[in-house]
């Protein structure tokens, strides 16, 4: 067991500063955030391109070095280093808050390993954003992030996801929107859901409806911008059959899991439930 106190006197050296830039509209940067980018020794950025352009447009001159998916085994080391001499350093994503699907997660779990402090600061960040502005239930949610490409990695989210008693919250391109929607809608059924795209930016747009509604609306409408889907949780009055998108093999593993129960009383009560023969059940489930 470990404690962190983080040091709270901004001109403290030896840390990492977490810090989040605007998604869209440069209005929402920080104060504080302005202040730690302008007191570090160097910035770290997932594309040195993209952070000198928010720089410059707050006059700050700073030393940058990039830290991104294809090159972040190698930097870690020289980032410890830095930190170990006792330098400020500021993390920076494109847009929104480090660490929230890109490898900064990687990053800051290895420096608090070290032992080393990290500082994180509040900010803009896409999914909260989209989930207020959604409409949909926010007191518990569940954060997917990007879907896997591959049919069957998805199948697998998909399965997990069915049964969730949550809001559920998606990262998607433009260019896979269509795509993603028609595959929820498949596996989901006909629940709400919320697309935010270009979010804070002058093209700010939601789209509210079912899955199947904003589907067919997409066929005819495509989307630019990156996007933030919500989707509704389970309804409750399908909970007595949570397990209808599921396979029969699928709906007995689920059934052990939620109720700790042997594969022989799962294989039971699923014939029971979908009113199928036991032996149909028992050789789908031992089927390899």
């Amino acid at each position: 067991m470990r404690i962190q106190k983080s040091y709270q006197n901004e001109q403290s050296k030896g840390i990492l500063y977490v810090v989040p830039t605007p998604i869209g509209n440069l209005d929402d940067i920080t104060i504080r955030a302005l202040k730690i980018l302008e007191e570090a020794d160097v910035v770290l950025a997932e594309d040195t391109r993209n952070t000198g352009k928010l720089l410059h447009h707050f006059e700050l001159k700073k030393k940058m070095i990039s830290y991104h998916e294809h090159n972040r085994m190698e930097r870690q080391e020289q980032v410890m280093d830095m930190l170990k001499q006792g330098q400020l350093l500021a993390l920076v994503s494109d847009a929104g808050m480090p660490g929230i699907s890109d490898p900064g997660f990687e990053l800051i779990h290895e420096i608090i390993s070290e032992d080393l402090t990290v500082v994180v600061l509040p900010g803009a960040n896409a999914a909260l954003t989209a989930l207020v502005g959604s409409g949909l239930p926010t007191d518990h949610f569940y954060f997917s992030g990007f879907l896997p490409r591959k049919k069957k990695d998805r199948e697998e989210i998909f399965a997990r996801l069915r049964t969730m008693e949550t809001t559920i919250i998606f990262y998607e391109s433009p260019h896979r929107i269509q795509e993603t929607i028609q595959d929820l809608a498949a596996n989901f059924g006909d629940r709400n859901v919320s697309i935010a795209r270009e979010i804070t930016k002058r093209y700010e747009e939601y789209i509210r409806g079912t899955l199947e509604e904003v589907a067919g609306w997409l066929a005819e409408n495509p989307l630019k911008g990156e996007c933030c889907i919500v989707m509704e949780a389970i309804k409750q009055e399908n909970e007595s059959s949570w397990w209808q998108h599921l396979t029969l093999k699928e709906h007995v593993e689920q059934l052990m899991e939620r109720e700790d129960c042997s594969s022989k009383d799962a294989i039971k009560k699923v014939a029971k439930e979908r009113d199928v023969p036991k032996r149909e059940v028992y050789s789908t489930y031992h089927l390899k």
